[in-house]
């Protein structure tokens, strides 16, 4: 498959990548990082654990990124279960490895999805006053969440973009999405962003599908809808991997492409530690691969 020649470099790529557990995924992750930093992505963001549960391997794996590749890094931050001054000493850790970009989360209770979210008693309330909190404490790029089909915890659409304009108002510059595969939704969602007056980049998420069947138990527990026609696109193909990872590549290939149809040229993709899925997604949409020249934090 060959997608649209408007598609080949008219477009801003951002890799997520989590911290490993042991040596094997480390070398899968280090791996990962050699075969994608090639794409020249905007920027490539590690994630951070319910509760700061992955604090070290997370300050870890940013301090190798900056030292080893050229890739502009950023940490991702949570509020939940922390004091002010544990968090703020993480951001000192970030500072003092050289980053300059913050992913700010309030994050699941390492008790788990789904349970009540109760804030520490000396810490931020929520992520619209952690992000004030971090402008506060130095001059940092600031992403954040938002969520084309809601967060699981909103009442509804319309408390979940209140929500959102309150992280924007704080200072956020940009707000990645929730995965989502269809582009309607999407669409819909970005018109109620930009009439409830929210005018910072959102950032769709792209998730290249590795397991249907494991994305849809995640997609579950975190409020995104898995559609109908995925079954259809993947019938047939559950014992050929090679057959499977095609559809897989075409399927997000083909969402990109709609979504820059529709005036969308910023994409963040979640890698999951793989690189496969990722070379044949941008491979299909004709991106050519510049190897980055400096290296530097976000």
């Amino acid at each position: 498959m060959r997608t649209g020649q408007a598609s080949r470099d008219a477009f801003s790529v951002s890799f997520e990548f989590f911290p490993p557990k042991g040596p094997e995924m480390e070398g899968q992750l280090w791996q990962t990082v050699a075969e994608l930093r090639d794409w020249n992505p905007e920027f490539v963001s590690v994630t951070y654990g319910a509760g700061g549960s992955t604090k070290a391997p997370t300050l870890a794996t940013i301090r190798r990124l900056v030292e080893e590749t050229p890739l502009v890094t950023a940490g991702h931050l949570t509020c939940v279960d922390a004091s002010r001054e544990e968090v703020h000493a993480v951001v000192a850790e970030y500072k003092a490895t050289g980053v300059r970009h913050i992913v700010a989360l309030r994050g699941d209770s390492a008790s788990g999805v789904g349970t009540a979210y109760v804030p520490h008693p000396e810490g931020y309330t929520d992520t619209a006053e952690l992000v004030a909190g971090l402008r506060a404490l130095g001059d940092f790029d600031i992403s954040v969440s938002a969520y084309p089909e809601k967060h699981p915890e909103s009442p509804d659409m319309a408390a979940d973009i209140e929500t959102l304009k309150r992280k924007a108002d704080a200072g956020a510059a940009r707000a990645l999405t929730q995965f989502f595969f269809e582009n309607d939704v999407f669409e819909r969602y970005l018109e109620k962003v930009r009439a409830a007056g929210i005018s910072i980049p959102i950032v769709p998420g792209i998730m290249p599908i590795q397991n249907l069947t494991q994305l849809k138990r995640f997609a579950g527990r975190c409020g995104a809808s898995v559609p109908s026609f995925l079954d259809d696109r993947f019938a047939g193909f559950d014992e050929k991997p090679e057959e499977r990872a095609k559809v897989a590549a075409d399927v997000a290939a083909e969402q990109m492409e709609d979504l820059q149809r529709r005036g969308i040229d910023d994409f963040h993709i979640y890698t999951m530690n793989r690189s496969g899925l990722v070379n044949a997604v941008l491979e299909r949409l004709g991106r050519p691969k510049r190897p980055a020249q400096t290296g530097a934090a976000a």
